[in-house]
């Protein structure tokens, strides 16, 4: 695992966030206390539609945070890299946490950042869901793609262990091996769909930005180590603060964050992360409830032997929302 300290532009990052007027003011800071620490790890997972916790490293400055660094972190393995210590926060999907939870990892879901990011791609003669009864879809491992088409088959009718042929390389990505003709479907995240569109390959059968019941559900969630939660509740909304007003940077400001991380090395293709930003609902934060998205997830993955604890105990043991309403009122604009 390699720690990276960014140096972005200062000057730039700061100006950007002056003009959206997302700069905490001072008495607000004065009002919660001081910081019980000055430093904060997050992780580097190299997704765009994660791109709020990179955009907010100078709003995370802005908050008292002096040391800032960036892990890198498989994005399987970032729900147990925060409850084990080695990251203080990250942004991660629902069906990745709450096995975390599950299994009793020291990680608390404190807020949903955005809906909607996957998409299912199929050959043009695939087209539903439904259709993949018999077909092969490519997966890299056991992991976040393979539980969500699960639950997509699941939720249409199909037998996911049954009904679908699931090819796993763990040296070749599925949109490879979808590319080449060679699997049925695959699940595609920021910056593949946009690619495959770009290249019209293949079609899309399920887009959770705008697909029910996906869209009504938060996917990227904001999630702590509970041990930093607990100990440092001011570093804890003041990173909660940076980071859901670098979503709302992502959904005003989307040309300017593009630019961001494509500076910073957070992605390679400015058109592919600002197409991103303008069709991920980034500014969603506000108006969906985090306890539903994860009372739906866990529910579906308990019924489908993905965990053994019910939604009730998914949430009592693995969530806290008193950062998010505070921030709720605070940031009503």
């Amino acid at each position: 695992m390699t720690i990276i300290q960014t140096r972005r532009c200062f000057l730039t990052s700061v100006a950007m966030a002056g003009a959206a007027g997302v700069l905490p003011a001072p008495r607000v800071l004065a009002a919660e206390g001081a910081l019980e620490t000055t430093a904060v790890r997050l992780g580097k997972l190299g997704g765009v539609c994660i791109s709020p916790q990179y955009a907010a490293e100078e709003l995370l400055r802005a908050e008292g945070f002096a040391d800032i660094s960036y892990v890198e972190i498989r994005p399987a393995a970032v729900a147990e890299a925060i409850g084990r210590g080695k990251i203080d926060f990250g942004l991660t999907y629902a069906p990745v946490v709450i096995p975390a939870i599950d299994v009793a990892e020291a990680v608390t879901v404190l807020a949903g950042v955005h809906p909607g990011c996957f998409e299912l791609f199929a050959k043009e003669d695939v087209g539903t869901v439904a259709d993949l009864r018999g077909r092969s879809v490519g997966v890299q491992d056991w992991g976040l793609p393979h539980v969500l088409v699960s639950l997509m088959a699941a939720h249409v009718g199909l037998d996911p262990v049954r009904d679908i042929h699931w090819v796993t390389d763990p040296e070749v990505k599925p949109i490879d091996q979808f590319i080449e003709g060679k699997i049925d479907a695959f699940l595609g995240f920021p910056p593949q769909p946009q690619d495959l569109r770009a290249r019209h390959i293949g079609r899309v059968i399920v887009n959770s930005t705008v697909d029910r019941p996906w869209s009504q559900y938060f996917c990227c969630m904001l999630a702590g180590n509970r041990e930093f939660v607990r100990k440092c509740p001011v570093a804890t909304k003041r990173v909660m603060r940076a980071v859901l007003k670098a979503a709302d940077l992502c959904a005003t400001e989307p040309s300017r964050v593009a630019r961001l991380m494509v500076e910073g090395g957070f992605t390679p293709r400015y058109d592919y992360a600002l197409q991103t930003f303008n069709e991920v609902p980034y500014d969603k934060w506000r108006e969906y409830d985090p306890e539903d998205t994860m009372r739906f997830y866990a529910l579906r993955m308990h019924e489908a032997g993905f965990i053994r604890s019910s939604p009730q105990r998914i949430i009592a043991d693995g969530t806290d929302w008193r950062f998010l309403n505070e921030l709720k009122r605070e940031l009503k604009a």
